[in-house]
């Protein structure tokens, strides 16, 4: 599969529009609405849940005909604070109208409906540290396996330091193996601080059938099918990403390269 990096559309309105038809894929599906204040972002999906993420900024949110009012508190994704989330099932219109400059991003995956309209953060979301040394990163798990908030989808936040790695050792979930491995599509949608930096991540196969290197730009987004998907930060860049992983079970079960066994001894 190539084209793996996807560039933002622009800069202002609805800037990334991922379905899995043209991913090439059959469960994940990406929005990001970037707005200026009054401007609306909205939508409805059949047959799909949604996560509303407010990476950046405040806005009134309504979806399935409830008001969650004003939602939003970091103007800045890189002050790290918990975001506000929300939880659309399917078939369920949703508004949401920019009090202030906003980023949102709308992360999708199928769903068989049945659950309610809900708020998923900030309220149960806390900073958790993974890894050591210049592997270190911090993580804000949204909707991870351990939280039973949709059917499909599996949503967290990265923080990764200047000089460090992430997504690392490098990792796979491409096979339908549970307990073992679970196949998780995924996509990485990329920040960086300053903007004008870059970051890296390589996708790979054990094979190398599949084996592409990106530079990856501020509002980038880096769609993983299969294989491992490492990235880093250079010296001076710190960098934010928002992962979504869906498939056919919400179970994130993955395997180590077998080169980099030994770092998780």
């Amino acid at each position: 599969m190539a084209g793996l990096l996807r560039k933002p559309g622009g800069t202002s309105g609805h800037v990334h529009a991922l379905t899995p038809e043209a991913a090439g894929w059959g469960h994940v599906g990406f929005d990001l609405w970037r707005l200026g204040p009054g401007e609306v972002a909205e939508g409805r999906l059949e047959g799909r849940e949604a996560i509303l993420v407010l990476v950046e900024g405040h806005a009134d949110v309504t979806a399935a005909g409830q008001d969650f009012g004003r939602m939003g508190e970091r103007l800045d994704v890189f002050e790290k604070t918990a975001p506000h989330c929300l939880y659309v099932p399917p078939g369920a219109e949703w508004r949401a109208v920019a009090a202030t400059g906003v980023t949102l991003a709308v992360c999708t995956a199928p769903s068989p409906g049945g659950r309610p309209a809900q708020r998923l953060g900030p309220e149960g979301i806390a900073l958790e540290d993974r890894g050591a040394g210049t592997n270190l990163r911090h993580i804000n798990n949204i909707a991870m396996e351990g939280r039973d908030v949709a059917d499909s989808l599996l949503v967290t936040e990265v923080f990764t330091p200047a000089g460090h790695w992430s997504s690392y050792p490098p990792h796979r979930h491409d096979e339908d193996d549970f307990p073992n491995l679970t196949y998780l599509e995924e996509t990485y949608y990329h920040r960086l601080n300053p903007a004008s930096g870059f970051g890296i991540q390589r996708v790979f196969t054990d094979d190398l059938s599949l084996d592409e290197t990106m530079a990856v730009g501020d509002h980038d987004l880096v769609l993983v099918p299969r294989g491992h998907h490492p990235c880093a930060a250079p010296h001076g860049v710190e960098m934010y990403y928002l992962n979504v992983m869906a498939g056919p079970r919400r179970a994130w079960r993955f395997r180590t390269h077998p080169d980099f066994e030994w770092l998780m001894r």
